[in-house]
């Protein structure tokens, strides 16, 4: 059976409306993506790192709560696991001060297999930290390998835009190593200096990665890939938080792979409607936790989806 895999940082976010706290829940954009992809019934598993700390345990249990696989997270003695405070704004977007306390060496050593046609999904700064690129490498050479999609968003920040220079072989090879990759207009702008998708394709990535998808918040998305280029229209909502739309639209484009039963071989030449089929489930996902102050899916639209799965 297929399964996802991902790697990549979890943290405790604490929301603010009005600067008052509103709710706290685990977080970190590849584990939103895995918790959503798991309540729809997908095998997951996670590679990530926790403090030993009374928010680590409520986070580990968490994840057995949501059926994803605890064998992967390194527990660090004697280190608090990390704390985001994000402050919603009047159109309900986020601002993030980050709380971290990692030890000088991390080190992970216990890394999953991965199958042909498996998903191996990395972003974020996590996935071109110099201080985990030697885990997150070997974790790519297995998915290389085995002949497994690689997901790649990349989530750049603009707080790392003054590293871009150090950073910038690192995501080359990480667009290089991809079967897709997903970025905003804005991550393409940080990164190259442009963020018209069509642009950024034609000069950019169609020599690193055949297969891009840039999403443009509320207003658009585009698909590129070497049979052209379609753009989408995003559902309309009146978002009560935007924190995880874009994890979640990777969780249910992910999930549009899995249920469309579309492997690696699949994606060098994938037919139009397939690509449709996968986006849309993508933009429904992300529209539905628009909806809430959660990161993920609800477990109300989660069993809708798996009532109409053919999984």
């Amino acid at each position: 059976m297929r399964k996802i895999v991902g790697i990549g940082e979890t943290i405790l976010d604490i929301v603010f409306r009005n600067n008052q706290p509103t709710k706290a829940v685990p977080g970190g954009s590849v584990f939103n993506c895995l918790v959503s992809l798991s309540r729809t019934g997908v095998p997951v598993e996670f590679v990530s790192e926790i403090g030993q700390d009374h928010t680590g345990s409520l986070i580990l249990q968490f994840m057995r709560d949501e059926h994803i696989c605890t064998d992967y997270i390194r527990v660090y003695e004697g280190r608090r696991t990390a704390v985001s405070l994000a402050y919603l704004n009047e159109r309900n977007d986020a601002d993030y001060v980050f709380y971290k306390d990692y030890p000088q060496e991390r080190n992970l050593l216990n890394l999953p297999t991965l199958r042909k046609d498996d998903i191996l999904i990395i972003g974020s700064f996590y996935a071109i930290d110099p201080l985990l690129r030697e885990a997150v490498n070997r974790l790519i050479q297995r998915a290389k390998e085995a002949q497994a999609i690689i997901y790649y968003d990349p989530n750049f920040r603009p707080s790392h835009k003054e590293s871009l220079d150090m950073l910038m072989p690192m995501l080359e090879e990480n667009f290089d190593c991809a079967t897709v990759v997903r970025a905003s207009k804005e991550d393409f702008q940080y990164i190259f200096g442009m963020s018209r998708a069509e642009e950024v394709y034609a000069k950019k990535m169609k020599s690193h990665c055949v297969n891009m998808i840039c999403t443009a918040g509320g207003d658009s998305l585009t698909l590129c890939t070497p049979a052209g280029t379609k753009t989408y229209e995003i559902p309309q909502v009146t978002p009560v938080s935007t924190i995880g739309a874009g994890d979640n639209f990777n969780a249910g484009f992910l999930y549009g792979l899995m249920a469309g039963n579309i492997g690696f071989d699949d994606l060098v030449n994938l037919e139009e409607s397939r690509w449709d089929e996968a986006i849309g489930n993508g933009l429904k996902f992300s529209a539905e936790v628009c909806c809430s102050y959660d990161n993920y899916i609800s477990t109300e639209f989660a069993r809708t989806i798996r009532a109409h799965s053919t999984l």
